[in-house]
């Protein structure tokens, strides 16, 4: 058996990956022909942290049908000068430009970043609609929506963030006044919150009934910091709250997110990767939990990669989606391994494909 490094935290807090480690654990592709869109992946290049088209499409390369993805925001490539609110400008135009190089087909059949979730600051209220648009000019027609730096918990060891933001994004008036911008203009809002702060997200939601609210990563149970022995407490606190959120028809799920360090599995910290089935297995309870409350049409798979890379790999990942859908009809399965994320973030439109667009129906 090779000897692999511990794993460790990278600057930005994120399991560090470890190809090594990922290689011991091969796995055959499930169901192979089903069509994946992946809405939820990031793109960086840091120091120490490297994750590009080429990692992505290496990735994906597993033999699963992925047919596109949505990049979302991560502080990746904002312009250097220039006004502060102008600045995350550049990620969406950077990230425009390797989307259009995908499109060539240069790359492959998979369409990565068909739809970019980027950063505006929406406490900046009404003055976010000039802003909006420059990101919407700057995309080629690929920008689906934003997502701000909400994810806070007043506990150290509850981080996720490269940058730790304030506490109060989400209950500012002005986010909220920024929020129905993002209406207005047919835009969508992705919230990563904790799962202490998803009774702020319904408020949020609530508030705009006309806007999408796409929450990332399940709700964001918690495991770790003073959650860590209390599974029992915790999930019924995190279930209590996402099913209030799943009364409102505005909001719209990801399953996935479950391999980072705050969730508290601590796969990572094995000798050998774990399998699709025993991620299943212990995913189980969160995600059809989610699938009940909110329907197959309100949720999509993510793989929230490379940051739930440090756990296990993209095809193993894509497997354990796919024996948790296992009882799931041709319907249900269709919205969630591709036709949500279609939907949600109107991919059929940036991409021209025809068979996105029937999935989206």
């Amino acid at each position: 058996m090779p000897t692999v490094a511990p794993p460790s935290l990278t600057p930005s807090r994120q399991i560090a990956v470890r190809e090594d480690w990922l290689a011991q654990r091969h796995e055959e592709p499930l169901d192979p022909a089903c069509p994946i869109v992946d809405p939820h992946h990031h793109l960086w290049d840091r120091t120490g942290e490297r994750y590009l088209l080429d990692d992505l499409l290496r990735d994906a390369a597993g033999g699963h049908e992925i047919l596109a993805t949505v990049f979302v925001q991560c502080g990746a490539m904002y312009r250097a000068t220039g006004p502060e609110e102008e600045r995350s400008l550049g990620e969406t135009e950077w990230v425009n430009g390797i989307a259009a190089a995908s499109a060539s087909g240069t790359y492959g059949a998979t369409r990565a970043c068909a739809g970019i979730v980027g950063f505006v600051d929406l406490t900046l209220g009404d003055r976010v609609a000039p802003l909006l648009e420059a990101h919407v000019a700057a995309s080629g027609s690929r920008f689906r929506g934003v997502r701000n730096r909400t994810a806070w918990h007043p506990a150290p060891e509850i981080r996720s963030n490269l940058l730790g933001p304030p506490p109060g994004p989400l209950k500012d008036p002005r986010f909220i006044a920024g929020a129905r911008r993002l209406s207005e203009h047919g835009l969508v809002l992705d919230v990563w919150a904790y799962q202490t702060q998803l009774p702020l997200v319904h408020a949020v939601a609530r508030a705009v009934p006309g806007l999408t609210v796409v929450v990332n990563h399940c709700g964001g149970p918690l495991g770790v910091g003073p959650f860590a022995g209390r599974p029992a407490e915790a999930i019924a606190a995190w279930r209590r709250d996402v099913l209030a959120l799943a009364a409102l028809p505005n909001t719209v799920m990801k399953l996935g997110g479950l391999a980072m360090e705050v969730a508290g599995f601590g796969f990572h910290e094995r000798d050998l990767p774990p399998g699709s089935a025993e991620l299943a297995h212990a995913w189980r309870p969160v995600i059809h939990t989610l699938i009940d409350a909110f329907g197959a049409r309100r949720c999509m798979f993510e793989s929230n990669f490379p940051v739930d890379k440090g756990m296990c790999s993209y095809a193993v990942l894509w497997n354990a989606f796919k024996r948790l859908a296992a009882d799931a009809s041709d319907a249900e399965r269709a919205a969630l391994f591709a036709g949500t994320a279609t939907r949600t973030y109107k991919l059929h439109r940036s991409t021209g494909c025809e068979a996105l667009a029937k999935l989206a129906t």
